[in-house]
């Protein structure tokens, strides 16, 4: 049984870490809550994401919370990251469940109901349902679904989703209202002043939701 908890599902962004650093930045998310890291960098190579991703898995070791790589199959594999995650337009699922194996975490997004209804259980182990809202992080994304949509793609995925788009702490309820696991967030935390206590505050938002 895969271990990972989608509730505070950190995506770092290369430009808005750029003050501090991704590998800085996701330690202290990390201090404050954070239970998944994912590493996205569009611009950078598989050896420059591999070099990225030994200096997170060595921030976070000890810490039990898994790094995903994002897209790049080859750098998860180097890194011996604990999952990848993989967009509709990037490679398909199944190939990627070949490439990594049966032990490491697969993320899938998915932007509709119909996508989610044909997720295979024994290839996805978590789908990332969005946007939720725009977003400038990820500027060719589809049209935002809102938590309408996301409640409706959370009842098709038969996996655990997270939400992501435009997220910030004060979605962690619509949110989990809407059947989500967790919130995936980027500069909700990249970027702030202190990452730490960014992550405490959706950590705290999350588990307010829950009770």
């Amino acid at each position: 049984m895969k271990n990972f908890d989608l509730s505070v599902y950190l995506v770092l962004d290369p430009d808005l870490c750029r003050e501090i650093g991704m590998v800085e930045t996701a330690r202290l998310a990390v201090e404050g809550g954070a239970t998944i890291v994912q590493l996205r960098d569009k611009h950078a190579d598989t050896a420059q994401i591999i070099e990225t991703g030994l200096a997170l898995k060595a921030a976070l070791a000890g810490a039990r919370v898994p790094l995903i790589v994002n897209d790049d199959v080859e750098a998860a594999i180097a890194i011996g990251a604990a999952g990848l995650h993989v967009g509709q337009s990037d490679m398909v699922a199944a190939i990627a469940r070949e490439r990594i194996g049966r032990d490491m975490i697969l993320g899938l997004s998915v932007e509709t109901e119909e996508l989610a209804q044909r997720i295979d259980t024994s290839v996805v182990d978590y789908v990332g349902i969005g946007p939720v809202f725009a977003t400038l992080t990820k500027p060719d994304h589809k049209q935002p679904i809102g938590f309408e949509g996301l409640a409706r793609i959370v009842a098709a995925a038969p996996v655990p989703a997270v939400a992501i788009g435009g997220i910030k702490a004060e979605h962690a309820g619509p949110a989990l209202a809407a059947g989500a696991r967790g919130i995936a967030v980027v500069s909700a935390i990249c970027g702030q002043p202190d990452p730490k206590a960014a992550a405490r505050r959706i950590a705290e938002e999350i588990e307010k939701a829950r009770t």
